[in-house]
């Protein structure tokens, strides 16, 4: 029996999923936190993935392994292989000014989208890049190569770092990343495979190395230290990972309700939306990811769960005794800010407050009709860029969620199905290291845990966009 291992290194914590390269067949799985934060040490992933291994069990009888993990943050190395200061991450949203200066000094955002398919915002690599040389300078001048999480975890896994913590030093020209994960850099085209390294310079202050960008199934090396003589496949982005994981083609349309929020779809040409609502990505399959990302998601469920002292069941079951439109009570879940629209600064706003509309049900289905039609916007704007959605993958751990399926059939206008719960990402990434292994894009099933029936209610949708901020 051939065992592939796949990673998730997400933004809360890594996962490890071991799989039968055959057949699909999960056959033991591992997890390890992350720090909280939005600048992490990323030696924190090396010593979280380490023990995630160590709860799946180890990965001596595996033969390949892949790393997908959360897109954008700056890994930024000095000549020595070093860490220069702690990772940004994608949610980290200092950078906003410099994502503005950016678009400024390129010609607009039509002229930035036109090089490589994204729009800056504070999420991105370069902004980061920019805003290291303009508050650290010193730092800045450190910096000889930028790495992306997967990027560096990649590496480190093949044994090259620090001197005084890796097999083979830090040779910065075996950094390795995959389309996926380079085009959320905002100094990469999709377009056309190359990195952009005047827009790197404009960013940083000046040019440095870059990782090697890898075919899908192509194989960054061999793994060292406890991945010795195992496969290291290209790894990528967690979106393009999920993708991959949930076998998405052509007309299907993932919405991931997460930490934050993701629309995307696979695409068998590049996508360029000048506005910066969709961004023109790669998939980890060799065609393209048109993505539109909000920052609140199930954590808006969070927040007013908290609020009305309520476990998420009871939330559910509040939000199902109030009238779809919640009586006219919507809720602009603009929490931590907001990527798309890209309000930085942006806070929640409740509208249509009414001694009717305020009550408990009203309030809690506000929260679940207000975070969904966040996200129909986002399908809405990957249609308007001629992506055919035939049908609607409702995936994270809110999707599971009886009520947010119930309404979900009410606010989006096309087929919705909930695949079983899994680990996509980390599924994704056990699929591509079984592609690097054997050669062959593996066709696993996907289980389906829901089909909801279609009832759609255009009042929820029209309140939203009657309030909405952009």
């Amino acid at each position: 029996m051939t065992l592939v291992a796949g990673i998730d290194s997400s933004t809360q914590s890594c996962k490890v999923v071991v799989r039968e390269a055959e057949t699909g067949a999960v056959i033991r799985r591992g997890r390890a936190p992350h720090p909280d934060g939005t600048e992490v040490d990323p030696e924190a992933w090396m010593r979280a993935l380490h023990a995630a291994v160590s709860d799946a069990g180890g990965l001596d009888d595996v033969s390949s392994v892949s790393v997908a993990a959360q897109q954008h943050g700056m890994v930024a190395l000095d000549a020595d292989g070093d860490v220069v200061r702690d990772a940004l991450l994608w949610n980290d949203t200092r950078s906003a000014p410099q994502a503005l200066a950016l678009i400024d000094e390129v010609g607009g955002p039509a002229a930035y989208a036109a090089r490589t398919g994204v729009v800056p915002v504070a999420s991105f690599t370069a902004t980061k890049l920019r805003w290291l040389r303009d508050a650290e300078p010193e730092n800045a001048k450190r910096v000889a190569a930028v790495a992306l999480p997967h990027d560096w975890l990649t590496w480190r896994m093949r044994g090259f770092g620090p001197r005084a913590s890796s097999d083979f030093g830090p040779d910065l020209d075996e950094l390795t990343t995959d389309r996926s994960d380079a085009s959320g850099t905002a100094y990469w085209s999709p377009t056309t495979g190359t990195h952009d390294h005047e827009l790197l310079a404009l960013a940083l202050g000046h040019d440095a190395v870059l990782p090697r960008v890898l075919a899908p199934h192509e194989r960054a090396g061999i793994g060292a230290g406890d991945f010795r003589n195992t496969v290291v496949g290209a790894g990528a982005g967690d979106n393009a990972a999920a993708a991959l994981g949930l076998d998405a083609g052509v007309g299907d349309v993932v919405i991931s309700i997460g930490t934050s929020g993701t629309v995307f779809a696979v695409t068998p040409d590049p996508v360029i939306d000048a506005s910066g609502t969709v961004a023109g990505f790669a998939d980890a399959g060799g065609r393209f990811l048109p993505l539109v990302a909000t920052l609140n998601a199930a954590r808006v469920l969070d927040t007013i769960a908290r609020l009305l002292d309520v476990g998420h069941a009871e939330l559910a079951e509040l939000s199902l005794q109030a009238e779809p439109g919640s009586n006219g009570l919507v809720l602009q879940p603009y929490f931590e800010g907001e990527r798309t629209p890209n309000l930085p600064d942006a806070t929640a706003s409740l509208f249509g407050m009414t001694m009717a509309s305020t009550t408990r049900p009203t309030l809690a289905r506000a929260a679940v009709e207000g975070m969904l039609c966040a996200l129909a916007a986002g399908v809405d704007a990957v249609e308007r860029h001629g992506v055919t959605a035939k049908r609607l993958l409702l995936v994270g751990g809110a999707a599971q969620n009886a009520a947010v399926q119930t309404i979900a059939s009410q606010v989006f206008r096309r087929p919705i199905v909930v695949p079983t719960p899994g680990e996509y990402v980390a599924d994704g990434a056990a699929r591509q290291a079984t592609w690097a292994l054997q050669g062959e894009r593996p066709t696993w099933p996907v289980e389906v845990a829901a089909q909801p029936a279609s009832d759609y209610r255009p009042v929820i949708m029209q309140q939203y966009d009657a309030r909405r901020l952009d």
